[in-house]
């Protein structure tokens, strides 16, 4: 069985960008965004880490 190691997009069909072009869905900047599909996939995985962190900071609020 073939397994598919494509990072796959943060993405949750929730667009909307704030004033500081950061999408209100996924947390990701226009750039991050724009840039997602040509990215290496160290880049996507800091993007990754980064929205992580962003997810947690949430919750303990």
């Amino acid at each position: 069985m073939a397994v598919d190691n494509k990072l796959r997009s943060p993405c949750i069909a929730n667009c909307k960008l704030q004033y500081d072009d950061i999408c209100q869905g996924c947390h990701r900047t226009l750039d991050e965004i724009l840039d997602w599909s040509s990215a290496s996939d160290h880049k996507k995985r800091d993007i990754l880490a980064r929205l992580s962190e962003i997810k947690q900071a949430k919750k303990n609020t």
